[in-house]
Formats: C-alpha cells, sequence, structure tokens
C-alpha cells in the first residue's frame, strides 16, 4: 500500500557527534516522503535530513528503547495509538508541543501527555476483493461476526499481531467488538474457518490477498488501500476494484517525537514543526496513504473519493491497550498459533 522511498543510510551506532546542521529520523520501513519536501526544509534551516528505517512500528520502538541511554536518532516518528503507552512508559520521549498543534484534532492528541506529536491517522479494516467475491458467487461480508460463517471458510488472511502494527490493530478491534472475556471465542472459531496468519502486511496483501495473486479475497490492510488501487494502477479504473469492510475498521494514529538525550533539540523540534506544516501534511496522502493530521492540509480529490471512512471507527484507550498488550498476544498465539 505504501510505497517505499530511499532518503538516506545512517552507518552509525549512536548521534553522539550529530551537529545542529543535521537531525536523524528513525522510523518505520514505510515512511515516505517527497524527495522535494526533505528538500524545502533543508532550504529553509539549512538542517539535512537522515532517515534510519528499523522495521515495523513495533521493531522501531524496540531499537529506541534498547538504545535510549545512547539514541541513534533526534526524531522518532512512526509510534501509533496501539504502542504509544509503552513508548511514554519507557521515558524515551521528550516534552515538545509545536504551536501547529491548535490545526489537530483533539482527539488525536488524546494520551500524549504532551510528547508524542499526531502526524496522521487511518483505520485498519478488512478489505475485499470485489471481482473475486463476485467470481465464486460470494456477497461481500457486512460485519466481523459474517467472517465466521461456513460460506467465509477460508477466504481470510490477517497478520501476527506479536511483529506487525495491522495486525494487532485488528486484535484489538475483534478486543473492542467482543470484549476482554469475549475476543478469544472469535479467533477460536476464525481458526476454525480457516484463518491464514501472515508474518506481515506485505505478505498478507501482496502475496495471499486474491487481488494481487493469492488465493485469499479478504485481508487485513487499510481504509485506504482501494484507492492506492486506483491511484497506481496500470490501466484507468473508474471505482476501485477492492473495498472496505467497515465494521471492522481500527482507527490509527502515528505519532512524531524528540528522543530523550539527543543532542540536537532545537533542530529535532524544527523538524516535527515541518512535519507539521501543511506542506508535509498535503505530501502524506499519496505517499504513505493516510489521513494528514493537520485539518489545514488539503487532501486530494482521487484520495478521497475512494476512500471509504468508517462513521465510528474502533478505538481503546492508550492506557488501557499498553497495561494489556502484552498478554493479549501471548494469549492470541496460544488460541491461533498452537
Amino acid at each position: 500500500m505504501r510505497r517505499l522511498l530511499v532518503i538516506g543510510a545512517l552507518i552509525a551506532s549512536a548521534c553522539g557527534g550529530n551537529s545542529a546542521d543535521k537531525v536523524t529520523l528513525l522510523t518505520h520501513d514505510s515512511f515516505a516522503v517527497s524527495d522535494d519536501v526533505l528538500a524545502t526544509f533543508t532550504q529553509e534551516t539549512g538542517i539535512s535530513v537522515e532517515v534510519l528505517r528499523a522495521g515495523d512500528g513495533g521493531a522501531m520502538l524496540n531499537r529506541a528503547i534498547l538504545t535510549k541511554d545512547n539514541p541513534l536518532a533526534d526524531v522518532i516518528f512512526g509510534i501509533d495509538n496501539s504502542l504509544l503507552a509503552r513508548a511514554l512508559d519507557q521515558g524515551i520521549l521528550d516534552t515538545y508541543e509545536p504551536v501547529l498543534l491548535r490545526d489537530v484534532p483533539d482527539e488525536l492528541e488524546a494520551g500524549t501527555e504532551g510528547r508524542a506529536i499526531p502526524i496522521d491517522f487511518g483505520d485498519v479494516c478488512i478489505n475485499y476483493d470485489v471481482g473475486h467475491l463476485g467470481e465464486i458467487g460470494q456477497a461481500r461480508p457486512e460485519s466481523m461476526d459474517e467472517l465466521l460463517a461456513p460460506e467465509f471458510e477460508g477466504l481470510l488472511v490477517v497478520e501476527d499481531p506479536s511483529i506487525s502494527s495491522p495486525g494487532l490493530a485488528f486484535l484489538l478491534a475483534t478486543i473492542d467488538e467482543y470484549g476482554e472475556q469475549g475476543w478469544q471465542d472469535y479467533w477460536r472459531a476464525l481458526v476454525a474457518n480457516d484463518v491464514r496468519v501472515s508474518a506481515g502486511w506485505e505478505e498478507a496483501y501482496y502475496s495471499a490477498f486474491s487481488y494481487h495473486g493469492g488465493d485469499r479475497p479478504l485481508v487485513v490492510s487499510y481504509a485506504s488501500s482501494p484507492p492506492a488501487e486506483v491511484i497506481f494502477a496500470e490501466e484507468p479504473l473508474v471505482t476501485a476494484p477492492t473495498g472496505v469492510l467497515t465494521d471492522s475498521c481500527y482507527r490509527q494514529v502515528e505519532y512524531a517525537a524528540v528522543l530523550k538525550g539527543t543532542n540536537a533539540t532545537e533542530a529535532a523540534r524544527q523538524f516535527i514543526d515541518f512535519m507539521l506544516g501543511v506542506e508535509f501534511q498535503q505530501d502524506i496522502p499519496l505517499n504513505m496513504f493516510v489521513f494528514p493530521a493537520n485539518e489545514q492540509a488539503a487532501i486530494p480529490a482521487d484520495f478521497v473519493k475512494h476512500t471509504t471512512l468508517p462513521s465510528e471507527p474502533r478505538l481503546l484507550d492508550p492506557d488501557f491497550v499498553g497495561a494489556n498488550r502484552d498478554a493479549w498476544i501471548a494469549e492470541w498465539a496460544s488460541i491461533v498459533l498452537r
């Protein structure tokens, strides 16, 4: 779904020698921004940006925690609301409140404690392959309950929540729907209905999902995956070839923050200001296929046209998730991976 853009490589073990004319960004593999946008930041400030990619969001956060006494970077981007409480508890984020937070909806700031700045948001949802379902004469699912029906046996692929952020978001969606004492039975029923588990999003979407040559017409992906299919289609498309089960959507918010211990605090703050500014924010939809947090940013018409946003996305309190996440994942593994 997201195009990877190689901006730079960091060959260093720490940012001890980092000067005020350079800022190092620790992020996940799906971070993408146009070259000219980063060039604008450098032209305006004299500060160059080096990007250190560290795998999925969870792997990125683990790396930041393990090196917190001698941080690898100045800014971190890609912590989401399912991982926020852990980042706050570990004390790796410095306090900063940009002026442009005035243009960010209050609900995106929930639980940040003034240490994490919302940059974008999106929804993790079940996606379906319209054409494949039509070929097998199967109507699209309308609810999470329907995924347990016999007619959907062997049709769904999900990601492992222990290593995949969309996988974790879908697990949280099931906990939101069925409660702390009911989600386990839901997953047992999914297992009985032959759910497949992939390690990560790319494997699930580009290998298992039928629209890209796999045999599963239902996949955990994003509400913004359908517009991506339209925008990057080799042949022009009038309508999206994939759709979204809005009943399953879980809201993800991604944050940036200044890492504690950086010796380039001011440069880090300037870069976060830039990330929250309109130019960077307007670059987000067609690169990372999520929505900008800044309400002043314009959103491309094709992105809006083909994106189905849930009217009431699922969302659990970050502190509640932080207190229970590891236990939930362990219990999930005992049910699904046994």
